[in-house]
């Protein structure tokens, strides 16, 4: 009988329970004490020579020939020892059974966190290896490894792997808490077993296990899920289910019977005595010493065994067919009762419920890294009237945890990098996770040609996602630009948007934010330091002490490292022993003979210093005479920040920064930064930096901020990165919306022309924001200027004007757009002065003009509910057919590239190409640099290259007085007029305004 009870359920459980999970889970992992410290077996291990043709197999697959491996999807295998046959015999790696292993492929995206490399299922490799099995560690102690066999058997008949840490028996609660510390950050490990004595079972033991990896259901959380009926994401004790089980097959029904617990402490019998109690059973607990123990035991109709205690128990205080389960293995038999379980038979029930637990905790691993629903808990907003300043409407917020936020739109833990409580970088792995998952819809944000004092593109695209998300429940994401400092302390103040359309906390948006700018800064002066510093010694060095400086003899051994075996295949040097080169070749290989006239690399800072513009350096007696003019850039105009918006994965920013050109030799040839051997140091300063930093908005929706490249000397748009992340995020029906720097001729046109080529993303709507005030201008309005009053004309209705300036400049930017096949609809964003009448006029002139909509937006002073009509407008067009198509064929000549965005873009007649400009397209044509799309430089002030130039210019012609190029970035950018790169500060700064509370902290006077 007893035998028939313990093999129909084994067999319940493993063909019912096991197999009809989604999937299977990593190992178990037992944590042992016992004798002298055992060597642990770690998941990754030595490797040795494959025997036989079924090792040889295996081999060929990856695995360790020696020992029995299971396959993880990262290619990290857990090791079995040999001795471990009989408990694993038939098993295959990564074989789970036909009903379980259809599960796993399914699993599309798999990852090895522990190790840092990622793989996307099905991407090469056997189908062992893209198929994930579930793990099982395990910490043992005393002799009798029992147990730990019958562990290694049930998981090894569903292809489960068994690992077996062991410690010494005197080891400390710091050696345990080490090793589960280790366990708990594995993602290869889905459950834990802790089989130690009850006294190392200590608070903080159990309190530092993860409750997701603890398949034995002993830490608090698991317990107190049991107690209150909540198992959704918990798990129940092996020990109590198999003794619940047997007492169910033994004498069902169990309502109102009464089952006596006796002896035994800890989470395993409260478990026991819940379970029991949820039966319909009356549980009784009793101690070994109690008096009343012969009384409870004739009483009861079941009796657990938990412990010997320390007295004998005589028979006759049982009750004749009394069922008795011993979970003690030394007890003695009980004669007249009726023991329905041997030691084994339990302890095989135990181990077949615990290998369930590890594979419900490998399917609840693979259920969270699918795409999750959002949960977004939107912010309330009371916007008040005056509508205060932006640094008091910010503070009044207060914003979500940002771990609240990732949870809220579907990033998972470990995908969080924290700065802080408002703020965390996300990791890239995300793109990994969910490559399945549809993109959402593409928003462009961009403007027409603005007035000195910008017409709110930012606070648009904020309240934009505000409607959306928090007032029509659809899935959003802002994506937007790190603002630089230096026009915060400058004249421009910061870029958080405004009034109820802003990024919160806007302190830490526009101070420092999470660095990158910084480390931007840190690897462009990098870069310039061994530029000056190579020179110097080159100068200053002959060819053989150049050459052992290079390549140093350390413990009598001289070798090339990477970098400079790169620069000998450059060189078509196919050597890579140093003793091997002659000395030409070594003359070659040791300078790079930069001529300084010919070095366009500069110094960057994140400040607004006139000063900086041009400098002498080399001055000092140390620098030997090696003195040449230089100068510094904003650290934003660093053609790193173009790298950082442009790359889309860490490889790719790596050979980006790799190929940046910083000069020409005197022989005419690039002398890029791998040249410098400075490239894979860039990468390391840089490898935070590539990781989109997530905020929020004043109303709780999530935004990603990353990058802020130049909009003139660069492409002006925020990182490729970030929106692709967002686009996964939102799913198939959200919407990303991103912003382009100054008007549509400028940041727009290089979004598509540069971005969109870089990322392969195609936008589905342009959101073309107008102020009545810029409209005004265009039309033949006095000019405006930062600081002054604004004149009469834009503070009085004039409907003249608007109408000039529609029918120019509005209308011309439409029909940039549809260049490219997009959909255009109007944001009319309302300042106070601007009269219904002039709005309405705005609104009907667009629609004529070929916009798809033009609705006027009130996001300033009503959050997102005041552009809840552009929100509809948006999810209107976004779901009409779009036919996307590049101005240009990448493949046209440079000039042909720059004629075509002339005529077609601004409206020129043609271009005149200066002497420089033409030697200059020559030169990267040799260098096989044609390709690279065209990044104009030029104004963004007018249409054409004349700043007073209003509404829409023709009949000019575009004058290009140099051509220059970011290699690394890859694009051409042509120079039409003078561009500064390093902006001044004015009379009065906004730093005149900027202070700190010394008690309460609190910022003042940024806005």
């Amino acid at each position: 009988m007893k035998q028939s009870i313990c093999t129909s359920f084994m067999t319940a459980v493993m063909e019912e329970k096991l197999l009809t999970c989604l999937a299977p889970t990593s190992a178990d992992i037992v944590l042992s004490c016992e004798g002298p410290p055992v060597p642990r077996h770690h998941p990754t291990g030595p490797t040795s020579t494959a025997r036989g043709p079924e090792q040889k197999q295996w081999a060929q697959r990856g695995l360790s020939p020696g020992l029995h491996g299971v396959a993880f999807p990262c290619g990290v295998w857990l090791k079995m020892p040999r001795d471990c046959d009989d408990a694993t015999s038939g098993m295959r790696p990564g074989r789970f059974g036909p009903a379980v292993t259809p599960h796993l492929r399914s699993a599309s995206w798999i990852q090895d966190e522990g190790s840092g490399s990622e793989h996307q299922g099905g991407n090469g490799g056997s189908a062992e290896k893209s198929s994930l099995n579930p793990t099982f560690v395990s910490h043992h102690t005393g002799e009798d490894d029992s147990l730990l066999e019958i562990n290694k058997k049930m998981a090894g008949k569903i292809g489960l792997n068994v690992t077996q840490i062991c410690l010494a028996e005197e080891c400390s609660e710091d050696e345990i808490v080490e090793e589960l510390l280790k366990l708990n950050e594995d993602p290869r490990v889905h459950g834990v077993y802790l089989h130690l004595p009850q006294a190392s079972l200590t608070s903080r033991v159990l309190d530092t296990l993860k409750p997701e990896k603890d398949i034995d259901g002993i830490t608090d959380l698991n317990v107190g899920r049991l107690a209150r009926g909540d198992l959704s994401k918990g798990f129940l004790s092996p020990t109590a289910s198999a003794v619940l089980d047997l007492l169910v097959k033994h004498d069902a029904p169990l309502e109102g019977k009464n089952a006596l617990l006796v002896g035994g402490e800890g989470p395993v019998a409260l478990a026991l005595q819940c379970l029991i109690e949820k039966s319909g059973m009356v549980a009784v607990k009793i101690n070994w010493s109690s008096t009343s123990l012969q009384r409870q035991l004739m009483q009861a109709d079941a009796v657990v065994l938990l412990g010997t205690g320390n007295m004998d128990v005589p028979s006759t205080w049982f009750r004749p067919g009394t069922a008795i389960i011993r979970c003690e293995p030394n007890m003695e038999p009980v004669e007249h009762a009726t023991e329905i379980s041997s030691k084994f038979e339990l302890w095989y029930l135990t181990a077949a419920y615990r290998t369930q637990n590890v594979v419900h905790s490998c399917c609840r691993w693979i259920q969270e890294k699918q795409y999750r629903p959002w949960l977004l808990r939107s912010l309330k907003l009371q916007p008040l009237t005056p509508v205060p300043s932006d640094i008091e409407i910010s503070r009044a917020q207060i914003p979500k945890p940002v771990n609240q936020l990732a949870e809220e739109v579907g990033l998972l833990p470990e995908e969080l990098e924290a700065y802080g409580r408002n703020k965390a970088k996300v990791r890239l792995s995300l793109l990994d996770r969910l490559h399945t998952q549809p993109d959402g819809k593409y928003v462009l944000v961009a403007g027409i040609t603005p007035t000195p004092l910008g017409e709110g593109k930012s606070t648009v695209t904020i309240g934009l996602v505000q409607a959306l998300s928090a007032h029509l429940k659809l899935n959003s994401f802002a994506c937007l630009r790190q603002p630089s400092q230096g026009p915060t302390f400058g004249v421009k103040g910061g870029a958080a948007g405004g009034g109820y359309a802003q990024v919160i906390p806007m302190e830490e948006f526009n101070l420092h934010l999470t660095g990158d700018i910084h480390a931007i800064t840190a690897a462009n002066n990098l870069v310039a330091a061994a530029i000056d510093a190579r020179m110097l010694h080159e100068a200053t060095q002959s060819d053989k002490a150049l050459f052992n400086r290079l390549v140093p003899s350390v413990n009598g051994v001289r070798r090339f490292s990477p970098i400079q075996i790169s620069r000998l295949r450059r060189l078509g040097f196919n050597k890579t022993d140093p003793a091997s080169l002659t000395p030409q070749e070594v003359s070659t290989f040791v300078r790079l003979d930069l001529d300084p006239s010919t070095i366009t690399w500069q110094r960057v800072v994140d400040t607004n210093d006139r000063f900086l513009r041009k400098i002498t350096v080399g001055q000092a007696s140390t620098e030997k005479g090696q003195i040449r003019e230089t100068g510094f850039d904003i650290a934003v105009a660093s053609e790193i920040m173009a790298i950082l918006a442009l790359a889309d994965s860490l490889e790719d920013m790596r050979n980006r920064l790799a190929r940046m050109v910083v000069g020409t030799s005197r022989a005419g040839q690039p002398v890029t930064t791998e040249d410098l051997g400075v490239s894979g140091a860039l990468t390391v300063l840089m490898k935070d930096a590539i990781k989109p930093t997530l905020m929020q908005t004043l109303e709780g929706t999530p935004v990603f901020v990353h990058a802020g490249p130049f909009a003139n000397i660069a492409h002006g748009n925020s990182s490729v990165l970030a929106d692709k992340l967002a686009l996964k995020l939102v799913g198939r029906d959200g919407f990303v919306v991103t912003e382009a720097g100054f008007g549509a001729d400028i940041g727009m046109e290089k979004f598509f022309n540069i971005k969109c080529r870089a990322s392969g993303l195609r936008p589905n709507v342009v959101v073309l924001v107008a102020t009545v005030r810029a409209l005004k201008m265009h039309g033949g309005g006095p000019n405006v200027s930062a600081g002054a009053p604004l004149p009469k004309e834009y503070i009085d209705e004039n409907l003249s004007l608007v109408a000039g300036g529609c029918h120019s400049n509005l209308r011309k930017q439409i029909q940039i757009a549809h260049l490219f096949g997009v959909p255009v609809v109007v944001a009319l964003n309302v300042f106070k002065t601007d009269t219904q009448a002039e709005i309405e006029h705005v609104c009907q002139i667009a629609k004529e003009c070929g916009a798809s909509d033009a609705v006027p937006c009130h996001h300033w002073a009503q959050g997102g509910r005041g552009s809840l009509e552009l929100a509809q407008a948006v999810n209107e067009a976004a779901n009409r057919p779009g036919n996307f198509q590049f101005l240009y064929d990448i493949e046209m000549p440079i000039a042909e590239k720059i004629r075509t965005i002339a005529q077609k873009v601004y409206g020129a007649d043609d271009i005149e190409l200066s002497p420089t400009a033409k030697d200059k397209i020559d030169y990267y044509n040799q260098q096989g640099y044609g390709l690279l799309p065209i990044c104009m430089a030029k104004t963004h002030l007018s249409l054409s290259h004349m700043p007073d130039k209003k509404g829409a210019p023709t009949g000019f012609v575009l004058p290009i007085r140099d051509v220059r190029a970011s290699i690394g970035a890859g694009f051409i950018y042509p120079l039409v007029g003078t561009m500064s790169t390093m902006p001044g500060l004015p009379t009065r700064p906004c730093f005149y305004d900027i202070d700190l509370d010394p008690v309460t902290e609190e910022i003042t006077g940024l806005f």
